[in-house]
């Protein structure tokens, strides 16, 4: 896997050598330039692609699980509307699943979030405003955001969170640094159902079915209809082949709150 501290050194090593070459034979100017553009190009992909584990690493998958398991999150609410619909039908088909929370939505929805916590889900850290510029936020400010996402969700609960995920996915030395502060275990995925774009329903679940394996952890939005309604067949395809949806913590053995 790349990662931002190795490509880093190896750009810069790349222009001493060049350097030193350049001291024997001519090296066109140009040729200078590609160290630096190739750090560019691989870090803004790396910081777009969580699954890379760029900057830091994250967790997406269980691969050495023994039980036929996955791990159903949602991310971005929780949702007055869409939130209890999730909730009934994992009630349902007795799946547990991971809300990763937006902050904001917390105070707004304390209810949904003392239900989630009594039917045995676990909720995770989603930042507290999923500011769009989230990516260039300082290392203060995302520290900010996630103790501010926990303090609103412990005064609800009485639990510390554990888990973070990244709004949008995105990761970067600020991010990186805030979550080594912030003591937090960054959660990503395995499969992204992109359930957000304006793919179908039977799109969307064929994406999340197509190769699923235990241990894999799969990215959906409690925030529309379309999403409500791939859950539920989902819930079905699992049923049918004999895997069972836990919680991510489940899935890894690990405490979700502190």
């Amino acid at each position: 896997m790349l990662r931002f501290n190795t490509i880093s050194i190896l750009a810069i090593a790349a222009l001493f050598d060049f350097l030193w070459i350049d001291y024997f034979f001519s090296i066109p100017w140009w040729l200078y330039l590609s160290p630096p553009l190739i750090w560019l190009v691989l870090t803004i992909i790396g910081s777009f692609h969580m699954r890379w584990n760029y900057h830091l690493y994250s967790l997406h998958s269980n691969p050495e699980i023994k039980n036929n398991e996955v791990a159903i999150t949602f991310d971005d609410g929780p949702h007055p509307e869409f939130t209890p619909k999730a909730l009934r039908l994992l009630s349902k088909y007795h799946a547990k699943a991971t809300f990763f929370c937006i902050g904001q939505n917390i105070e707004k929805n304390p209810n949904l979030i003392e239900e989630i916590i009594a039917q045995g889900h676990t909720i995770g850290n989603h930042t507290f405003s999923h500011n769009n510029n989230f990516g260039f936020l300082s290392t203060d400010q995302v520290i900010e955001e996630l103790q501010q996402t926990n303090a609103v969700a412990n005064k609800i609960t009485k639990r510390k969170m554990n888990l973070y995920r990244p709004a949008f996915g995105v990761t970067n030395p600020n991010i990186k640094r805030a979550v080594k502060v912030t003591g937090m275990q960054t959660i990503g995925w395995s499969i992204r159902s992109l359930d957000t774009t304006k793919r179908s329903e039977a799109s969307v679940l064929k994406r999340i079915t197509k190769n699923i394996s235990k241990g894999d952890i799969i990215l959906l939005h409690d925030t529309s209809v379309k999403t409500i309604a791939v859950l539920e067949q989902l819930l079905l395809f699992l049923q049918t082949n004999n895997l069972q949806s836990v919680t991510v913590d489940q899935l890894f053995k690990f405490d979700a709150y502190a």
